[in-house]
């Protein structure tokens, strides 16, 4: 059966569509994926273009296929904006006015000037390169879920393939001046490979946009969402089942007379304080420690394999810097101070609700000697982690 190119054409563009009604209402039903729309969006010129190159190949004219160019050196760079949005999650005009230009370049002068066999092949190379480009921008993203993202470099980087075969073909032919659309065998092929790779496309797009929900939603369950910190449901799936060794420790933070600055200063100025108090505890750890929000004005810092003296020294470092910030809130100025309570872990290994524990009582008794203080708890009973505990 032979192969009726125009209804292979015609079947790319309803492909196209539909793809672009999906990424669209995906986005709708989750807006800060605003990748899923700029591709929506790079789809709407690159149907225009194949239904004008359609018609094009039934009527080689000069304006249908300056249009087609224009329309797919628009889309596919608008596609190539999307791939660095996925990646930088902050969309790029430079990428599409840069894309869209360079390829008018390459192709509409030569077809302007009679030479229609070149502008198709500068159309076909300057679109292998946009995908290219767009593979990339996925490819440096793979570490974020490499499945559906290798996936989706493969089928971007085939594509872009299927594109140069076309302009080689045309280049090794000498086709110059064709004076009609490009016929030949890589055409078919291109068309082929884009209708599967459309689709396949497609499907690992809303894949990786169903990932992306998930891990948000993982996220929101462990994160504190005033201060960015883990909460303590995070802090217990960490550490509740470890023993705390000698060289473990946990420091409770506690802002002093929380409640007099939400009286005075009203709610938003105490979310202030909680806030730069948790930049400031955050600020000059390492990567194995832990900061977490317990709740209310309450703070841990769980530092694992911590020299001696290392808690007392950030504790204080804490402590000092936090007391001399000043914080502002609608033209006022006021200080705030905390206090906290550390406790080790032991020889024999000890867990973690022990120790949280006794770093709390440790912390008031620096409230009941005067706040804005570090008090060091006493030595602890070896006590094993407690498996059945859980997070309050």
């Amino acid at each position: 059966m032979e192969l009726d190119y125009n209804s292979l054409l015609l079947a790319l563009g309803v492909s196209a569509s539909c793809l672009a009604v999906t990424l669209g209402g995906s986005w709708f039903s989750r807006r800060p994926e605003t990748f899923l729309l700029t591709c929506s969006a790079g789809l709407v010129p690159i149907v225009a273009g194949i239904f004008s190159y359609g018609a094009y190949v039934d009527k080689p004219r000069l304006t249908l296929a300056i249009l087609t160019f224009v329309l797919f050196f628009i889309g596919f760079s608008t596609i190539w904006a999307a791939g660095y949005q996925f990646r930088m999650r902050r969309f790029s005009k430079t990428r599409v006015v840069l894309g869209s230009l360079t390829g008018i370049a390459a192709s509409v002068p030569a077809m302007l000037a009679g030479y229609d066999g070149l502008a198709f092949i500068g159309d076909n190379s300057v679109v292998a390169v946009l995908l290219l480009l767009t593979a990339r921008e996925y490819w440096l993203s793979r570490q974020e879920a490499p499945t559906p993202l290798y996936g989706i470099t493969a089928l971007y980087t085939l594509t872009a393939i299927s594109f140069v075969l076309c302009a080689g073909v045309l280049i090794w032919n000498g086709s110059l001046v064709l004076g009609h659309a490009p016929d030949n065998w890589a055409e078919d092929f291109s068309l082929a490979i884009c209708i599967a790779g459309m689709t396949g496309i497609g499907a690992l797009s809303l894949a990786l946009h169903h990932w992306r929900q998930a891990a948000h939603h993982r996220l929101e369950a462990i994160t504190d969402q005033l201060t960015g910190l883990l909460n303590r449901r995070a802090l217990f799936d960490l550490y509740g089942q470890r023993p705390f060794g000698p060289s473990m420790a946990v420091v409770v933070f506690d802002v002093d007379r929380f409640k007099s600055v939400n009286d005075q200063h009203g709610h938003a100025a105490g979310d202030v304080v909680l806030k730069l108090f948790a930049q400031e505890l955050s600020s000059g750890l390492r990567a194995s420690d832990t900061v977490a929000r317990l709740g209310g004005e309450e703070f841990a810092l769980v530092l694992d394999n911590a020299l001696p003296g290392r808690a007392e020294q950030i504790a204080e470092r804490v402590r000092t810097a936090f007391a001399a910030r000043e914080v502002a809130v609608e033209g006022k100025s006021f200080t705030c101070t905390v206090s906290a309570g550390i406790a080790l872990g032991t020889a024999e290994g000890i867990g973690f609700d022990a120790v949280l524990s006794t770093a709390d009582k440790a912390l008031y008794v620096a409230k009941r000697n005067g706040r804005n203080r570090v008090e060091i708890a006493v030595h602890l009973h070896a006590v094993p982690p407690d498996v059945s505990r859980t997070a309050s």
